[in-house]
């Protein structure tokens, strides 16, 4: 076994913590959900720091441990919608219309199943391979191929009605083989 460099894993959460909260934001919804979020899968990896055989790979690890993890609160239910006191103020007409389309695709990108979610923002947000996101999620590509398939089904289903109101281009939502 070798030792734990707590100096390398100081370095590896100061350079990528910010893409990893991203990533963990885009699966839970929430800031400070994600910030437990990330701080799981960072213990995870801290843990699991000795046996890196290559530490260039923790960034993947983490991101494996975000996405497991993410699933495994979902489906114990241990998060939900939450009350806001307020809602964010809107300044400008073109904002306004900014802010409508991100709603409403964050309010449809939630309402997927959490590994069809965890496919589409690996593979678009995060702008994974097939194979690479297949490897986070730990699964065949195929797998991945099938869950963005569906999830971008779900998407452009619960869309469908709100994307005239919204304006929001459908076509992005088409899959391309």
């Amino acid at each position: 076994m070798t030792r734990r460099d707590p100096a390398a894993f100081a370095e590896f959460v100061a350079a990528r913590s910010a893409a990893l909260h991203r990533t963990a934001y885009l699966m839970v919804g929430e800031r400070g959900l994600a910030q437990d979020l990330l701080q799981e899968a960072l213990t995870k990896t801290y843990v699991a720091w000795p046996r890196l055989r290559d530490p260039g790979k923790a960034e993947a690890y983490t991101r494996k441990a975000i996405t497991t993890t993410a699933i495994t609160w979902y489906r114990r239910r241990s998060w939900g919608e939450r009350p806001t006191a307020a809602f964010p103020e809107r300044e400008h007409a073109d904002h306004v219309d900014d802010l409508t389309i991100r709603e409403v695709l964050w309010e449809a990108l939630q309402a997927l199943p959490p590994r069809q979610r965890a496919a589409i923002v690996l593979r678009f947000y995060e702008d994974l391979s097939e194979a690479r996101t297949a490897e986070v999620l730990g699964c065949a590509p195929g797998t991945v191929k099938s869950q963005v398939s569906a999830g971008l089904r779900k998407l452009r289903d619960h869309l469908g009605e709100r994307a005239d109101e919204a304006d929001l281009p459908l076509h992005l939502l088409e899959v391309t083989r």
